[in-house]
């Protein structure tokens, strides 16, 4: 008796515990969607050790539903000065596509977006549980690149034996 007892009140504060959580986000479901901007200073397309974080690029989280296209969350942010941004998602996108993409660079030089978005999970039901969701980088491409460029591609096995 003791026993069923003891298993009944486990039981019950499991259930409020969980109600609990629901209610204290007030029925909605928040994310944050994290990432960072760069410059690519070598022109190749992807981060390098020498690419450098743009302060203050702007930068936009759209969801749309996936068979209709239609937007159904729109969210727009900037980097902090060393090109992380994190944007706050409100409600459970799963039947959506959510994309990041960049919109603007402050830099007269790096001002070219490359064409990429970063496609993010934004829903409780996909096995991630922490309210954190990570954007893979985004850039824009620099006009000139950087004289060190050759060393850091060699150092990646991209240009090959040159001796």
């Amino acid at each position: 008796m003791a026993k069923a007892t003891i298993a009944l009140i486990i039981s019950a504060l499991c259930v409020l515990a969980f109600a609990g959580s629901t209610i204290a986000k007030g029925g909605e479901t928040l994310f944050h969607v994290e990432g960072r901007v760069y410059c690519d200073t070598c022109k190749v397309q992807f981060e390098t050790r020498i690419s450098e974080g743009i302060e203050g690029a702007e930068v936009q989280l759209q969801c749309r539903d996936e068979e209709s296209e239609k937007e159904t969350f729109s969210v727009d942010g900037k980097t902090d000065k060393n090109g992380w941004y994190k944007l706050p998602v409100e409600g459970d996108h799963e039947k959506d596509i959510c994309e990041v993409s960049v919109k603007s660079s402050p830099r007269d030089d790096c001002k070219k977006p490359m064409e990429d978005k970063a496609r993010v999970v934004c829903t409780d039901n996909s096995g991630i549980h922490t309210e954190s969701r990570f954007a893979n980088p985004l850039g824009f491409e620099i006009d000139t690149p950087l004289d060190n460029c050759k060393e850091v591609l060699d150092e990646l096995g991209f240009l090959g034996n040159t001796e």
